[in-house]
């Protein structure tokens, strides 16, 4: 079973959040994702053997980041119902889509033929399709869009670029 998390800090406190994944909690550093979007961070969890091994082990310690401080504003998860590849590259962006209910399957089959795309999830929660892509830049990434936006059943998109995660001199 896989699953994704997504974070939104308090203003100014996704570098404590980041602190907290990965020395914390000892999330690995190639499934946290730093994005510009409604999300802060990201973070993609692979191989969990059940929905309560993901609440105990993962929701809930996440949950709890910064308690004291407030630094979490908001937390979303996200259950795999149906996966697409594992990401062979790393992500130019990530794409949470809103589909017609009788399509879901249909337009995540059509985004996995599409190169740019590297992965396409359906997921249990305010999205129904995460689907992740490559580009060279925004103008790739545009393009990558737009071709995305033309699939039928698609109702709704939002588009997160990822930024690279600096580890801080003091970690």
């Amino acid at each position: 079973m896989n699953a994704y998390m997504g974070l939104t800090c308090k203003p100014g406190a996704y570098n404590e959040v980041l602190k907290k994944l990965l020395l914390g909690l000892n999330v690995d550093q190639q499934n946290v994702f730093l994005l510009f979007g409604p999300v802060d961070i990201l973070v993609k969890f692979s191989n969990l053997s059940s929905v309560e091994e993901f609440v105990e082990k993962w929701v809930n310690p996440i949950r709890m980041i910064g308690a004291e401080d407030d630094l979490l504003t908001k937390t979303i998860s996200l259950i795999v119902s149906a996966e697409g590849e594992s990401c062979a590259e790393k992500p130019y962006a990530f794409l949470f889509l809103n589909i017609k209910p009788q399509s879901v399957e249909e337009v995540r089959t059509k985004l996995l033929t599409i190169p740019e795309v590297l992965s396409a999830d359906s997921v249990l929660g305010p999205y129904d399709i995460i689907c992740s892509v490559k580009a060279e830049d925004r103008d790739d990434l545009e393009t990558s869009v737009l071709l995305i936006q033309q699939i039928s059943g698609l109702e709704s998109s939002v588009t997160s670029v990822i930024s690279p995660i600096k580890v801080m001199p003091d970690w």
